[in-house]
């Protein structure tokens, strides 16, 4: 087996008063077969990567064994939350500026799972493969759904020095199992601004001092969720889509001395266009009048895009609901390309561009679901069990950070690689060229070469070694 490097104790050992002592030589060894696999991620596929094919004891690697008895990995003790905290301090210390406030991004994403023993899985719209048709003038959208399992992630959007870029680095996943699992189970079904909610609650937790940000997209503009952050101790701020029939209000008047009843929580509502049936925003959109500002936003493809904004503030009300002051910012495009659209923001005292941008980097979340499945064989596991389930994709999530993480160490010594070729110029690297880097340092990093010349011509492999490498490219598939 591998001898870990050096370079990547200082990364693990935080993790290890997590475990069993016993557990944490296992934990090392999933994590570097995890890594080193290319393919679908089973513990099976992580020991043969590692050279552990004839190991006939092999249902070890799927235990967890506690301080008080041996269960299966299924029901181990271990705290994933834990763990999560865990990440997200090395995270922070080893990428965060000290300035400026947190972002963190929030998403969902479908793992494509099918099987009669899965009991959380339901069917869900498949927004990758769902799109937008064009037929004739009309504009439709090409509905696709799919059985899997529903994961929301939360995400911190953080920038990266060597990449140059803003990067979803997940700390958080929960599995929000269908309404057919509930209803299974006599209970009320969960929404998704419940796990939003219970989410952004153990983040304040885990960073009672610093000023948050939690930018989502429209499934999280909900009364209740914005109302939430707004009245924690220390608020968290939140940025998402705002609908543009939103009922819009001003705040209420100043009490009047001698003034009886209970105090006004709102004023009256945003004027419209009677006339046209519009409400609030709308009719800013369709007002001559109305002042646009020009700004230049970073934009999704990494390049700058003229934009033309206009905000104010108001009070966002629903019957039966608490009133929530937000700031508004309505976007359009100049050229055309882009339909319009609404942004909110709880704190009404952020500029309007900075929005903007804040909205615009939760793509990044996407892009790291893409990485994922791409590089990291999400959708490739073949647990059915709940326990195991629920572990094994925040696993995998968080092994994204951990090999970014892991990066960031290894180019602070050397220059960074990139893949590139003659007909693919890649100026910057991505996940993937940090991946390769971090395999080829578990490949050629150990003490298996520990007997060679400091400057070799030719690197004396171990024949095991060699046979293991040459087995992973043939099945590399």
């Amino acid at each position: 087996m591998l001898t870990l490097p050096a370079v990547f104790i200082p990364l693990l050992l935080p993790f290890q008063p997590l475990f069993h002592p016993k557990t944490w030589a296992k934990a090392q060894c999933l994590l570097q077969g995890a890594i080193l696999t290319p393919g679908k991620r089973t513990v099976t596929a992580a020991l043969r990567v590692l050279g552990l094919a004839g190991d006939r004891d092999f249902a070890k690697y799927h235990h967890v064994i506690s301080t008080s008895s041996m269960r299966r990995l299924n029901r181990a003790h271990w705290s994933p939350r834990q763990v999560s905290q865990t990440l997200l301090r090395l995270l922070l210390d080893h990428l965060d500026s000290g300035s400026g406030p947190l972002v963190f991004g929030l998403d969902e994403t479908l793992e494509r799972r099918w099987g009669k023993r899965i009991r959380a899985r339901g069917i869900y719209r498949d927004a990758v493969r769902s799109s937008h048709t064009h037929i004739s003038t009309s504009s439709m959208r090409r509905l696709v759904k799919a059985s899997g399992l529903r994961w929301v992630s939360l995400m911190w959007l953080a920038p990266i020095p060597w990449a140059n870029r803003v990067w979803a680095l997940p700390i958080l996943t929960a599995l929000a199992p269908s309404e057919r699992f509930y209803r299974a189970q006599g209970r009320q079904a969960k929404k998704l601004t419940d796990w939003a909610r219970q989410m952004i609650l153990q983040l304040r937790r885990w960073l009672p001092q610093r000023a948050l940000v939690v930018v989502g997209d429209a499934s999280y503009a909900a009364l209740e969720l914005l109302h939430f952050c707004q009245a924690l101790r220390q608020p968290v701020t939140v940025v998402t889509r705002l609908r543009l029939d939103a009922a819009l209000y001003a705040p209420a008047a100043p009490r009047q001395p001698g003034q009886r009843g209970r105090p006004r929580g709102k004023g009256v509502r945003l004027p419209t266009f009677r006339q046209a049936q519009c409400t609030a925003l709308q009719a800013r959109l369709q007002d001559s009048a109305t002042p646009w500002q020009a700004v230049v936003v970073p934009w999704y493809d990494g390049q700058q895009r003229a934009l033309e904004i206009a905000s104010d503030t108001a009070l966002w009300y629903h019957s039966g609901l608490a009133v929530v002051p937000l700031r508004w910012v309505l976007i359009r495009d100049p050229l055309g390309e882009l339909r319009p659209q609404a942004l909110l923001c709880t704190d009404q005292e952020t500029a309007p561009a900075q929005i903007v941008a804040w909205f615009v980097q939760r793509w990044q979340g996407e892009v790291t679901f893409q990485e994922g499945r791409a590089h990291l064989g999400l959708e490739t596991q073949r647990q059915w069990s709940d326990q195991a389930i629920a572990r094994a994709t925040p696993a995998l999530l968080g092994l994204f950070s951990w090999v970014t993480l892991a990066a960031q160490l290894l180019q602070e010594t050397a220059p960074f690689p990139s893949h590139s070729a003659a007909w693919y110029a890649k100026p910057l690297p991505t996940f993937s060229d940090a991946l390769g880097l971090v395999r080829q340092r578990l490949w050629f990093g150990s003490e298996n070469f520990c007997m060679s010349p400091a400057r070799p011509d030719v690197a004396q492999i171990p024949r095991s070694l060699f046979a293991r490498l040459i087995d992973t490219l043939c099945y590399a598939a």
